[in-house]
């Protein structure tokens, strides 16, 4: 599962218990807070009137004599008597709140008065007192008239009257506390786990990885197995590691082929500057009587200085293109006369070597935009190819025709063709393909660098280039060039 999904499940999960939690608790606390009003209030009277129901009884029997000074009967000790008893304290007030007894002092004043609005408390509520009593009061009802005759206001202990019932512990609320948050410690656990096992130890192994190719060893691969972010991150790192490989590789390799390079234009410098310097001496110790063989002797040292400035120029163009400064500047113009131009010098460079050559039986005048100089050095070099390949008796044609809104010119020969496995490298720097021993000798006298420099001028001209070749039957290249 990826990371962002399993993250807002778990995310999901852990609000939810947090919730949980917390309603649970806040359920507790206000259950345990309010558990002291569980006492119900109609019970509460009713036991407060079933304990005084013989106070009452007395004291509306004898309420008349409560009335008087004295106490002939013996009644007010009879009601403080049954008070201490029934552990309770009473007081007995008129109508007009003169207290006519009181437990406490059997033989008021009389003097006393109470506040009966606010003395007079028939509710358990209001019946409460700061203490742990209940101040209840009772109307004195005389039993011959039926009318009130006053107000008994009993103090009683709350344990005596009031019932609690049994402590209701929230059990509920505490299961459901308890479960979530043992639920979200197991989500916290898995959480650690979780991160430990697919995203520090992934990330840790990726160190590694990184180390390993920092010391240059790019065949270790990254496997993740898991189909996740993370293994995500482990194909974008291999592929980048398969991707610094083959840059590594192409390094060594041209690294290696630069080596080469110079290997092989130190050769082929030192070859033609030989021959120079051979014929230069010649001449200059008389080996040569007369004009014509120094004229002789001449053509081949212009032969020979001829093929190092092309290996100059070749190695020039290359380090011009490597740091980008390869200079083409196209410039608009009819594609004929330039054309015509170009063409008209090699005719006679490829007869000298018993190669036909075939032109282009018409030439279309259109406007394009080419550096004629640069098209020149294409050109030449895609002949010199093909000389590589051919030899007498074969020949090189070319063929410029006008494709849509293209121009296309095409450079066949009827050589030996291109080897098969050298066709998907021919366009590469440095490569120089193996031909017959009938061809040796002109292909080791290339750097192998001149169809790479052919195909970055096309191209900087907005063109392509492309060819076809077959075994014994010749090469054809294609380049096309945009109309303006």
């Amino acid at each position: 599962m990826y990371w962002s999904r399993w993250f807002k499940a778990w995310f999901a999960s852990a609000v939810i218990c947090i919730i949980i939690f917390i309603a649970s608790g806040a359920w507790i606390i206000y259950t345990l807070a309010h558990q002291e009003q569980d006492a119900q209030p109609s019970y509460v009277v009713n036991q407060a009137r079933v304990q005084v129901s013989e106070l009452m009884y007395l004291l509306e029997e004898h309420h008349e004599e409560l009335e008087q000074a004295i106490d002939p009967s013996g009644i007010r000790e009879e009601l403080r008597t049954w008070s201490q008893q029934q552990n309770l304290s009473l007081l007995y007030a008129g109508l007009d709140g003169t207290v006519l007894f009181h437990s406490a002092n059997p033989l008021p004043s009389g003097k006393d008065k109470l506040n009966l609005k606010h003395e007079l408390h028939y509710d358990v509520y209001s019946a409460r007192t700061d203490g742990n009593a209940f101040r209840l009061a009772f109307p004195v009802i005389d039993p011959d008239s039926g009318r009130q005759a006053g107000n008994a206001i009993f103090t009683l202990s709350a344990s005596d009257v009031a019932y609690r019932q049994a402590s209701s512990f929230p059990v509920t609320a505490t299961v459901l506390t308890a479960a979530s948050l043992l639920f979200l410690l197991l989500l916290l656990l898995q959480l650690r786990n979780k991160v430990n096992r697919h995203l520090l130890q992934p990330i840790n192994q990726l160190k590694d990885h990184s180390e390993a190719i920092l010391k240059g060893n790019y065949e270790q691969k990254a496997e993740h197995t898991r189909q996740d972010e993370i293994g995500e991150l482990y194909a974008v790192f291999d592929q980048m590691r398969g991707e610094i490989m083959e840059l590594s590789l192409q390094r060594e390799a041209q690294d290696k082929a630069q080596k080469e390079l110079i290997t092989n234009i130190s050769h082929d410098l030192k070859t033609p500057l030989t021959a120079v310097k051979a014929y230069i001496d010649a001449i200059q110790d008389g080996v040569c009587p007369d004009l014509p063989s120094v004229m002789e002797y001449m053509n081949i040292i212009q032969t020979q200085t001829n093929k190092m400035a092309g290996l100059v120029e070749d190695l020039l163009v290359h380090a011009l293109r490597d740091l980008g400064q390869i200079s083409v500047n196209p410039v608009e113009c009819y594609s004929r006369e330039i054309f015509e131009n170009i063409l008209k010098p090699m005719g006679p460079y490829i007869r000298t070597s018993g190669v036909e050559f075939i032109e282009p039986s018409e030439i279309p005048n259109v406007l394009i935009r080419i550096d004629p100089v640069r098209m020149e050095q294409l050109l030449s070099n895609l002949i010199a190819n093909a000389l590589k390949h051919t030899s007498a008796n074969d020949s090189i044609r070319i063929e410029i025709s006008r494709q849509h809104n293209q121009l296309q010119l095409t450079i066949s020969d009827t050589g030996e063709g291109i080897l098969e496995q050298d066709m998907p490298f021919i366009f590469e720097r440095y490569f120089q393909g193996r031909a017959p021993s009938q061809y040796a000798k002109g292909f080791t006298e290339g750097t192998g660098l001149g169809l790479s420099i052919c195909k970055h001028i096309i191209e900087a001209h907005q063109g392509s280039i492309s060819f076809k070749s077959l075994k014994h039957q010749g090469t054809e290249f294609y380049l096309t060039l945009p109309l303006c």
